[in-house]
């Protein structure tokens, strides 16, 4: 069986980056291979690497309060692009946020001080639900 691969990336001006390496850093060592592309990435950036990287799952780190327009945009450009790879977005997330993206099509949503373990066994076991191609 092939590693997990998961796609993490911080969109938008966000600067704050130390949760997302501590992320990467429990899913490296959990087994998974962690594609990390850094800061201030776009949505189109964030959707073509997870296009040529053949990624299992894309998570998303916004600590910035841009999460509904950034995420709104990343639906929406995933299905114009008929890409079936789940999203799972973690940061600075309101609870009643966190539902509506939930409602919207993330599968996920990790606020900040979220269990790490609860995270890396979620990511992990999504992966694994993912069809094969």
């Amino acid at each position: 069986m092939s590693r997990v691969r998961v796609l993490l990336a911080k969109p938008g001006l966000d600067g704050h980056d130390r949760g997302v390496k501590v992320v990467a850093m429990a899913l490296r060592d959990a087994g998974a291979e962690v594609i990390y592309l850094g800061q201030r990435r776009t949505v189109p950036q964030i959707l073509e690497a997870a296009e040529q990287e053949d990624v299992d799952v894309i998570g998303l780190s916004i600590l910035s309060g841009a999460h509904m327009p950034i995420t709104e945009q990343l639906l929406q450009q995933r299905a114009d692009r008929t890409l079936d790879v789940p999203i799972v977005i973690g940061g600075t997330i309101p609870p009643a946020d966190a539902e509506l993206l939930r409602g919207s099509g993330v599968e996920a949503v990790f606020p900040s001080g979220s269990d790490l373990g609860e995270l890396v066994d979620f990511v992990l076991g999504l992966a694994g639900r993912r069809p094969s191609a």
